[in-house]
């Protein structure tokens, strides 16, 4: 009788490798799936991304105002027309006026 069941538990062990560990196993399955979930995440966001892309260049080929807008912005291009002025902010704690004179010299006695 020891012999029988230890015939039965070597079967039902040889009938659940291929089940637990084979191809297409529970464990293989799990991490083919997790593989999936993965990609189509990436695939979502890229699709996203594509979607701005494509929006971007058909307002590119539809009109001037964006190749404009891009060409000011990114390359600092101007009209024939107009003049550049850049305001530069003063440092922080630096203290400035406008109309400031500079203090008269110390009197010596």
């Amino acid at each position: 009788m020891k012999i029988l069941g230890a015939i039965f538990i070597v079967l039902i062990l040889a009938i659940q490798y291929p089940l637990w560990l084979g191809k297409g196993g529970w464990l293989h399955v799990a991490d083919v799936d997790r593989k999936l979930r993965t990609q189509r995440q990436t695939n979502e966001r890229l699709q996203q991304r594509n979607q701005v892309l494509h929006a971007e260049v058909a307002d590119l080929k539809r009109g001037y105002d964006a190749i404009e807008e891009r060409a000011r912005g990114e390359l600092g291009l101007l009209k024939n027309d107009e003049v550049f002025f850049q305001f530069v902010d003063a440092p922080r704690g630096a203290v400035t006026s406008p109309t400031s004179t500079p203090s008269p010299p110390a009197s010596r006695p």
